[in-house]
């Protein structure tokens, strides 16, 4: 496998049919979409507003940079769910990065988080990658379970 392949890219549960690919610059629309369909507090952990165009107009370019490594899970033509590795390879500790996650509120309980945590685990190891973060808001239980049973371990609530 390639470091640009994807492993298992496809997710079937409940019927329906959820695919990965990476993020592209086309898919700016589709994003903006899915973000303004999130509710807000499902947001927060973010450093950034992603319900602002300007905001997926810099997340995309960062992409296109390497400075982000993105999937996008669509479902037909829908972006139903993305993540995000984050990291500053010019910092102090260019071997963390920060992991960011959203699934749309009816794609959640179809393991497609864990999924898109995987595929981040996976990429995170391809890029030499020694500690990963994640942010999360205190209340989501399924995200911190999900983490934990993955070994990770909260700092701060």
């Amino acid at each position: 496998m390639s470091k640009n392949d994807i492993p298992h890219n496809e997710l079937k549960a409940d019927g329906r049919t959820i695919r990965l690919r990476y993020m592209a610059p086309g898919d700016a629309e589709g994003v903006l979409a899915f973000a303004k369909s999130l509710p807000a507090h499902d947001l927060l952990f973010l450093n950034r507003d992603i319900r602002n165009p300007k905001v997926i107009d810099a997340w995309l370019e960062q992409i296109g940079q390497g400075l982000i490594r993105s999937l996008v899970s669509v479902e037909g033509d829908t972006v139903v769910g993305c993540n995000a590795m984050v990291r500053d390879e010019l910092s102090w500790s260019p071997h963390v990065a920060d992991i960011r996650i959203l699934v749309s509120e009816d794609c959640r309980g179809l393991g497609l988080g864990r999924l898109l945590a995987l595929h981040t685990l996976h990429r995170a190891r391809v890029d030499g990658v020694r500690k990963l973060t994640v942010r999360m808001t205190p209340d989501q239980g399924g995200a911190l379970k999900l983490f934990e049973e993955m070994g990770f371990r909260p700092e701060a609530l």
